[in-house]
């Protein structure tokens, strides 16, 4: 896998859960330093709509980068407002740029399968496919076959990748896998600033609060008001639409259930999309499974009429 959540998420496994996004009435604060700057200025050249072929062409060129150990490229690919999950938590652009450039991967082959596009809006676009590769890092074969995530947003007359998550394919049948220690900072690695509270978080969590409650306690009809007409939830149990992920988060058979929040960052993708990324400290079981403990979250909001929703969610162990 190419990116930053290959060096540091080996071995994850679907979590069996995770109530997602925004239920209607709830609004996320307005934060316009954060806004898409296509909305700011008329007169800067705008990349055309784009197609699921042409997406995924850049797609496999920043794979074939990772290949070929092109650290040039990734500097031009990534958004300035990237995020991603490393060893030292999350990264923004340039710690990402940095753990690429450190990467040793050697990697013989990959492949894609299963793709799908879908839209958030007219400037946020989500990939959606599952991948083998045939790679080794420091000795060790990397994980595969994975499913994957990769979204990217408009900016000015180009497409870049704002996040990329993976999860190994698992079966549903199986316990989670045991989350990793986590991997000491190196002396001159880039680590992540520190989040620090503010209205547009806040109320995004609040969001997230809300829908995580519903599912706490088995409220199927508050699970289904978060989600967006076109909601998708992608894990190493693959690509769920609205009504599967309804069925799997509210009809399946849990006990014990808990969870716990830190270190949330939310964003202002574009005026109509926004995007939280936090860590889940989760227990309990359903339909005799243990639910991943411990996990990275990132779940993307779309506002349908006055409300907002969640259109967009996936989550690996961490």
């Amino acid at each position: 896998m190419k990116r930053i959540t290959t060096i540091t998420l080996t071995l994850v496994a679907a979590a069996f859960f995770a109530a997602c996004g925004a239920p209607a009435g709830n609004s996320p604060a307005a934060n316009n330093a954060n806004t898409n700057s296509n909305a700011n200025s008329a007169t800067k050249p705008v990349a055309a709509a784009p197609t699921k072929d042409a997406l995924f062409a850049l797609e496999k060129s920043a794979w074939e980068a990772w290949k070929n150990h092109d650290n040039k490229f990734w500097d031009t690919y990534l958004s300035d407002k990237g995020v991603g999950f490393g060893p030292t938590g999350r990264m923004d652009k340039a710690a990402s740029i940095k753990a690429m450039a450190d990467d040793k991967a050697e990697v013989k082959s990959y492949s894609f399968s299963d793709e799908n596009m879908t839209m958030l809006g007219n400037d946020v676009a989500v990939l959606t496919f599952k991948a083998e590769q045939d790679y080794t890092r420091d000795g060790k074969k990397g994980p595969s076959p994975v499913w994957a995530s990769s979204v990217y947003v408009r900016d000015g007359d180009k497409w870049k990748e704002l996040l990329y998550v993976e999860n190994l394919v698992v079966d549903p049948k199986a316990p989670p896998a045991k989350p990793a220690a986590p991997a000491a900072a190196k002396k001159d690695e880039v680590k992540p600033a520190d989040t620090k509270p503010d209205s547009l978080t806040d109320s995004l969590m609040a969001i997230e609060t809300k829908a995580w409650e519903a599912w706490k306690t088995r409220d199927k009809a508050g699970i289904e008001a978060a989600m967006g007409k076109g909601f998708q939830y992608v894990s190493g149990l693959g690509v769920k639409n609205r009504d599967d992920a309804l069925k799997l988060w509210g009809d399946s058979k849990c006990e014990g259930l808990d969870y716990k929040f830190s270190d949330p960052m939310g964003i202002s993708i574009t005026p109509d999309v926004s995007l939280v990324t936090y860590r889940a400290d989760v227990k309990g079981k359903c339909d005799g499974n243990a639910l991943s403990p411990s996990l990275w979250v990132a779940s993307f909001d779309t506002k349908e009429g006055e409300a907002w929703k969640n259109a967009f969610y996936t989550d690996v162990n961490r």
